[in-house]
């Protein structure tokens, strides 16, 4: 037999109507619904676990992160106040009826009816907004704006939107209707820096939100559309006629009838915070502190009581206000500053500039300028330190370190052997260039250092000139080391400061150490007001500290010193570095230092004698007059010796003395006028 072939394969016949050949019945494809509805209830428990480990319920009822600050004086008066005020949650079941109708009557009619998401008020909004052409209705929920304003940026965009209602529905899932209402309600932004129901009522009618009336809680539920453009503060009639639109709004829902609306009297604004400025000079600089001394968040306002003494404050305002509008308009110095502190480093009043409205730039705390010979307090410290004492005797013959020649003002050299009190008395250039090269200026920078000073200081030979930069407050905070006989001083402004773990660990390391250089030094610059560049500081029966500084071509004119209990820093300059004409410490800021230091010390106060003289001199005491005088008088001096300098050629000298001439005479003239009307006996 023949073995048999293999059979061949029968052809595959094609389906007849979608039954296979086979007669079996066709494979239905099932879509895995089972795997995709597991898969999105995965997606959205994960999504509730994200939801409560990152948006806790109760955040709406939470203080603002950065709660408002009232500032105090030390008299207990407030003088500042910045940040936006929320205080304690309200209560749906203690608020006034109208107080919520009102609010949903305009925000959300179906409050109670949706469940987070109100389809048909998105119908209606997206339908007005087609037949307007814009969008001139919102179909957002109050539990979608709950959920915007607590979890969510305020960015708008479609993916916003959809996380905004997918958190509406959560917040409807685990909360009562009033307590998200109440959440609403406590967190909403109401305008002048209120946020929520209780700070909104305490803003603008001084009263709590339970006893709120109609038309207040008509405005109030108005405002929430624009805070801005409707804070009855400010647009009191724009508040007024949204009231009216609220108050037809519950007439349309049946809250209220007609006639109930009609007899509603339009609400005034009653302020329930004193206004205060947000800011000044001193408050800018104190706010970090106050920040940084807060522990924890707060409801409500937080008052902060700092060192200002507003009587130095207004008397530094004044006389920085007459330096820079009358000597200073002739000699080109446009701005001014001044601190002034006890020799603890508590500041008690601060002067950042001529106008604080003009400009906010804080030039006693912010603004790093050369502080010219008024640095050579640290030359000298640090020569002490190093074995001088004041029987020692400098050089101050003409000399060249490195490449560089010092010189002294005026070119004037007093030869190779004075004591270091003349040296100081004349702020001699070489003598303080000579030290610092025989010390090493590492040890300038050090002892700078020590006294507190945290601005970079280039250890060439001419830091002994003071041609590193730093802030008025640093230099005057290391003259009241010197004052309180100990280092370092550090400025505060809090009258109720905490001390942290650096400022016990300092003190436990001052207690260590003396500073047996202060008493010397005291000396030196005793030597300067009394003999020295200092003499226009000169008090009559008190005894004055303190050092003049000059930069080169008169960009900054310094004096720095103390009295009685106060340290004072003061400064004049142009914030372009423009030279003034002929400004040096000796003049215009000493003086400014002694007008400032007669009206301080409680030893120099004396009533002032008033100029009943015309051209506004009024506020001008008879002394003040004089003084102007002496700063005119200085300030030729200084032009005359930058012209022998030849720093300033003998056209523009000539020019620039004019020009004090000229404002001299004018001042001459007042002078008389004031005398004559000092004389004449009160009617």
């Amino acid at each position: 037999m023949f073995p048999h072939a293999p059979a061949a394969p029968e052809p595959e016949l094609p389906p007849v109507d979608g039954v296979p050949p086979s007669g079996e019945p066709p494979v239905k494809r099932r879509w895995p619904w089972r795997r995709i509805a597991l898969g999105v209830g995965l997606l959205f428990a994960l999504l509730i676990a994200w939801l409560v480990w990152t948006a806790p319920l109760g955040r709406a009822l939470e203080p603002l992160d950065q709660p408002a600050l009232v500032l105090f004086d030390a008299e207990g008066r407030p003088f500042a106040r910045r940040g936006d005020l929320k205080e304690e949650p309200v209560e749906i079941a203690e608020l006034p009826g109208h107080v919520v109708d009102a609010v949903l009557a305009t925000e959300d009619r179906r409050f109670y009816d949706h469940i987070g998401i109100d389809f048909q008020g998105l119908g209606r909004a997206l339908l007005a907004n087609i037949q307007a052409g814009g969008v001139v209705q919102g179909g957002s929920t109050i539990t979608q704006q709950l959920a915007k304003t607590s979890f969510l940026t305020h960015e708008r965009n479609l993916r916003r939107k959809a996380q905004e209602m997918i958190i509406a529905l959560w917040l409807e899932t685990w909360l009562t209707k009033d307590e998200i209402l109440s959440r609403y309600l406590s967190s909403v932004y109401f305008g002048e820096g209120a946020y929520g129901l209780r700070a909104a009522a305490r803003t603008y009618f001084d009263r709590e939100p339970e006893n709120l009336t109609l038309a207040q809680s008509a405005m109030l539920a108005g405002i929430i559309k624009a805070p801005s453009a409707l804070a009855p503060s400010r647009h009191l009639k724009r508040a007024q006629n949204r009231a009216e639109v609220v108050l037809d709004a519950m007439v349309d829902a049946g809250k209220l009838t007609q006639a109930q609306a009609d007899r509603v009297r339009p609400a005034r604004f009653v302020p329930g915070r004193p206004s205060l400025p947000s800011g000044s000079y001193f408050a800018d600089w104190v706010m970090p502190q106050a920040r940084e001394a807060m522990d924890g968040r707060h409801f409500g306002e937080v008052r902060v009581r700092t060192t200002l003494d507003p009587e130095l404050q207004r008397i530094a305002e004044r006389v920085m206000r007459q330096a820079v509008d009358g000597p200073g308009s002739w000699l080109n110095a446009r701005q001014g500053a001044l601190v002034a502190m006890r020799p603890d480093g508590r500041v008690v009043a601060m002067v950042g500039g001529r106008s604080y409205r003009d400009s906010q730039y804080n030039r006693a705390a912010q603004a790093k300028r050369q502080p010219g010979s008024s640095f050579k307090l640290f030359v000298y410290l640090a020569a002490l330190r190093n074995g001088y004492t004041l029987g020692s005797r400098v050089d101050d013959t003409p000399v060249e370190i490195d490449g560089w020649k010092p010189r002294n003002d005026e070119g004037k050299y007093r030869g190779p052997s004075i004591s270091m009190q003349q040296a100081v008395a004349a702020s001699s250039n070489v003598a303080a260039a000579r030290i610092t090269a025989d010390i090493g200026t590492q040890e300038v920078i050090r002892m700078a250092r020590d006294l507190g000073v945290k601005s970079y200081m280039n250890p060439w030979p001419a830091l002994s000139l003071g041609t590193s930069r730093m802030t008025l407050l640093e230099l005057t905070s290391a003259y009241a080391a010197v004052a309180a006989g100990r280092y370092p001083i550090a400025p505060y402004g809090l009258s109720e400061r905490q001390p942290g773990w650096r400022d016990r660990l300092s003190e436990a390391v001052r207690a260590t150490r003396g500073f047996r250089e202060a008493e010397p030094m005291r000396e030196l610059l005793e030597v300067a007001v009394r003999n020295g560049t200092g003499d226009s500081a000169r008090l009559p029966g008190v005894k004055a500290y303190g050092k003049t500084g000059t930069t080169q071509n008169h960009r900054d004119a310094l004096f720095v010193g103390f009295a009685g209990d106060l340290v004072v820093g003061v400064w004049f300059g142009n914030d372009d570095n423009s030279p003034m004409n002929g400004v040096t410490g000796r003049g215009l800021p000493a003086e400014t230092w002694r007008k400032f230091m007669m009206e301080a010390l409680p030893e120099l106060r004396r009533p002032a004698i008033v100029a009943r003289a015309p051209g506004g001199l009024d506020d001008l005491g008879l002394d003040d007059l004089n003084d102007e005088a002496s700063v005119a008088a200085s300030a030729i001096e200084g032009i005359i010796s930058e012209a022998n300098a030849g720093e300033l050629s003998p056209e523009a000298a000539a020019a620039a003395i004019d020009r004090v001439v000229e404002a001299g005479e004018q001042l001459r003239e007042q002078i008389e006028a004031a005398q004559e009307a000092a004389e004449t006996p009160e009617p």
